[in-house]
């Protein structure tokens, strides 16, 4: 499902036109469907401007005058690495900065591309690691790799195709190399040209084959995860780790394709996690750690020899000296062994469809939408953009029904867009074509509100306001009170699961979406949707945040205070009171905790559109008081400073 979600997402992201033809790639345990605990976010970046090929005859493929051409040159460099360089002047003149020149060539340096790339186009708070920029946005960590792309497969990896026998099939290995290979700028440490060297990075691939994985061995594979984190690693300093997650993938890799075990089954889970142990057990104690694609690669070289081999190699074969015992170290699978232990006759269901409750699952889905749900980019040629793509999409007879309803919901978010932007773009031209420039805004957002989540409603009232229709936006907002005081409603994980179940278990995904689920309104810091929030999107913007994510019952209540201010002046003098209450005493279920600066924040807008400055300011101190999640700082510092 969450795989099945991320590429929907993605698809939609890169088709569409955006500055430089720009392509972004989810790789890493986040996009193989992973979410363990201290798991980061690998993103890959590269240009579609630009191609690497292999041999010059490949360059017929291109257009040279829109693409610039990349040749490899692996010649002098260890196997799993190439030197890069350009075989016409490329269109973007930043290029330059990034070469070097070698026998009469310009080579793009890897040292340079990694360190002006990371400098100026990662978040602020990145620094360089291996050949990403890494950091942390709140509690999340990121590596961010700035590559090149190539449409064609390695020669030096044409043996992992004849060695594909019985695993991956024949159409997922035809997929994979149809599909080409990335650029990563790192070069090998006992390379000629480490500083210049690109290392050939199969994570494309890698991603086919553990989709190509049946549940028993992606189980292994997280098993492995787990035992390197909170075993192996555990408590050593980042120089220390020897051992990475990419060595315990490589090891699933080939145990599967040498078909080490002969039933892959959930009985037999521990069974294939100790023939995968002892692989790298052996490569330890050898000091080769083959590359999947490119067997020649010794992962190990650089890093893993000498005396540091030694060392990990006795403290791994200490490990295997206890047996499978050893697991009870991993704190995460520790309490279900112990269980197992006490009591021989457990027996345990492994039915990957009966491990979860259905509203525990749908919670799991409509937070993994709410994940990717976000637009790129935003003006009507990208919307009109994602519409089309959409519309071609959700023809495909191959798609599943969690790429379905995903689509059903992106689908809603461009209307959204798209109403309040053409709203913008025509408001300064006549009567009649705003007249008709309405009429089809109000269509989108009913027709979004009929196929999105509950609180989708909120965008119709939001414009309704905007066009000063106060007593229509009232009306609204009416409606959505009624639909979310309803108690099977589920907003994020916060459901009571009998009354969920009773109100639509068993129903269709996009019917418990219509009916049943609630979510947090993003607001585009490109788009104007009112103008109390205005200053708050442009701090945001400044800030480099795209969009302000608000709770719905706090736009809610925001939305219903503007609206009495025009039509009720008792009513708008009352209805903080009620924004006031849930801030004080929510726990972070109706307001999750990131969400506290919005929701502060817009509490002082309406304190203070209401006469109540005093309030109003101990509001904004409150906000930036919180955890500075939407960026707004900024604005609340200008606020402070106008009443005071």
């Amino acid at each position: 499902m969450r795989r099945d979600v991320m590429d929907t997402s993605e698809m939609m992201r890169n088709q569409v036109k955006i500055s430089d033809e720009n392509r972004v790639m989810l790789s890493g345990s986040q996009r193989e469907g992973f979410r363990l605990k201290g798991s980061d976010m690998d993103l890959m970046f590269w240009s579609n401007n630009h191609r690497v090929i292999w041999e010059l005859s490949q360059s017929q493929y291109y257009n040279t005058h829109r693409q610039t051409l990349i040749l490899c040159d692996c010649s002098d460099s260890p196997p799993g690495f190439t030197l890069l360089y350009l075989l016409s002047p490329s269109m973007y003149k930043d290029i330059q900065r990034y070469c070097v020149r070698m026998y009469n060539r310009h080579y793009i340096s890897s040292s340079k591309y990694r360190e002006i790339t990371c400098s100026t186009l990662s978040l602020t708070n990145s620094t360089p690691h291996g050949p990403c920029a890494t950091g942390t946005v709140r509690t999340l960590e990121y590596d961010q790799a700035y590559c090149f792309f190539s449409d064609f497969w390695p020669p030096s990896a044409s043996s992992w195709i004849d060695r594909c026998h019985s695993w991956p099939q024949p159409h997922i290995v035809d997929d994979i190399v149809k599909n080409g290979c990335h650029f990563v700028a790192i070069g090998h440490k006992l390379g000629s040209h480490e500083n210049h060297e690109w290392r050939i990075s199969f994570s494309l691939a890698e991603q086919k084959l553990v989709c190509a994985m049946n549940h028993c061995q992606f189980l292994t594979y997280g098993l492995l995860k787990l035992f390197l984190t909170e075993i192996i690693n555990n408590g050593l300093d980042d120089d220390d780790k020897l051992l990475c997650s990419y060595h315990m993938k490589t090891a699933v890799f080939w145990v599967i394709q040498q078909n080490a075990i002969p039933h892959w089954c959930p009985q037999n889970l521990l069974g294939g996690f100790w023939v995968c142990f002892k692989l790298i057990l052996k490569w330890v104690y050898e000091g080769v750690c083959p590359n999947f694609f490119i067997p020649d690669n010794n992962m190990f070289l650089s890093k893993i020899h000498g005396e540091a081999q030694h060392q990990l190699f006795v403290r791994l074969y200490g490990l295997y000296e206890k047996g499978l015992a050893f697991l009870l170290h991993s704190s995460s699978i520790r309490s279900y062994i112990i269980n197992v232990l006490y009591n021989p006759r457990l027996s345990i269901c492994t039915d990957e469809h009966t491990l979860i409750s259905e509203t525990k699952f749908d919670a799991n889905l409509f937070e993994e939408m709410w994940r990717e749900n976000a637009l790129s980019t935003l003006d009507l040629l990208s919307c009109m953009s994602y519409l089309h793509i959409i519309d071609q999409m959700i023809c495909s007879p191959l798609l599943t029904q969690y790429q379905i309803l995903m689509l059903q919901k992106l689908t809603a978010n461009v209307l959204h867009a798209t109403a309040f932007i053409i709203n913008m773009e025509m408001y300064t031209h006549k009567n009649k074509l705003i007249y008709r420039v309405d009429k089809i805004s109000c269509y989108m957002l009913k027709l979004a509100a009929k196929f999105g989540y509950i609180t989708d409603m909120l965008y119709i009232a939001m414009y309704y306001y905007k066009t000063l229709r106060y007593m229509e936006a009232l009306s609204i907002i009416e409606v959505i009170k009624v639909k979310l005081a309803q108690p099977y409603v589920m907003y994020r994980y916060n459901v009571n699961t009998e009354m969920y179940t009773d109100a639509v278990g068993g129903q269709f995904w996009s019917t418990k979406m219509r009916q049943a689920v609630s979510g947090d309104i993003i607001l585009y810091t490109r788009i104007h949707y009112i103008s109390e929030l205005i200053p708050e999107q442009q701090s945001a913007l400044q800030n480099g945040w795209p969009g302000l994510h608000v709770p719905p019952f706090t736009l809610l209540y925001m939305l219903e205070i503007l609206c009495y201010r025009h039509v009720d002046t008792m009513g708008a003098q009352t209805a903080p009171d009620d924004l006031q209450t849930l801030l004080h005493i929510d726990q972070g279920q109706l307001i999750p905790l990131p969400y506290r600066d919005i929701s502060w924040q817009i509490l002082g807008i309406c304190q203070q559109v209401t006469g109540n400055l005093q309030d109003a300011l101990y509001s904004y101190q409150q906000s930036l008081k919180q955890d500075r999640f939407n960026k707004i700082y900024t604005a609340t510092e200008m606020r402070i400073h106008e009443i005071c």
